[in-house]
């Protein structure tokens, strides 16, 4: 296989904001992402809502020229450890680019990402039936979030506005 790049996204690169939204838009019509694709609304303001956040991080995959994959990752504050962290909030790798190595090269370029920024852990979510992510995650290090064994592991829970 070709090397695989992994580019730090620049917002204010119209090429870069272009492959972003299109790579999630794919994301958002895998049924992993829900199946419905984005909004109108959501392709046309994404970037620029973007450019607000200061919290945010992201990288592009390419092999050669191809926009393969791509990461968005916001910082958080971890108040057991007083330290920054880093979510990974999307990952996706085109469909004919997965089992290749993309998603790995991403998870890696965000624990580097996560050390430069002092952060104490990087976090993510993931569907339960999503087995084939949970084996690369696992092969990336995560692991489910547990403060004690005995008391079970975290859910993600959520309440739409």
């Amino acid at each position: 296989m070709r090397p695989i790049q992994v580019t730090p996204i620049d917002l204010e690169n119209s090429s870069h904001a272009q492959v972003l939204v299109e790579l999630l838009e794919h994301y958002a019509l895998d049924a992993m992402g829900g199946g419905r694709g984005l909004t109108a609304d959501v392709r046309a303001r994404l970037v620029a809502e973007l450019r607000k956040i200061p919290g945010y991080h992201g990288a592009l995959a390419y092999v050669q020229e191809e926009a393969v994959g791509l990461i968005n990752c916001f910082t958080g504050f971890s108040t057991f450890a007083a330290r920054p962290l880093l979510n990974v909030h999307d990952i996706v790798v085109r469909n004919p680019w997965r089992g290749r190595g993309i998603g790995q090269a991403l998870l890696a370029w965000a624990q580097q990402r996560a050390g430069e920024l002092q952060c104490c852990k990087l976090t993510l979510e993931v569907l339960s039936t999503n087995v084939r992510a949970m084996r690369a995650y696992e092969r990336a290090g995560f692991a489910p979030y547990r403060l004690d064994p005995a008391v079970g592991h975290a859910l993600l829970m959520q309440k739409i506005l």
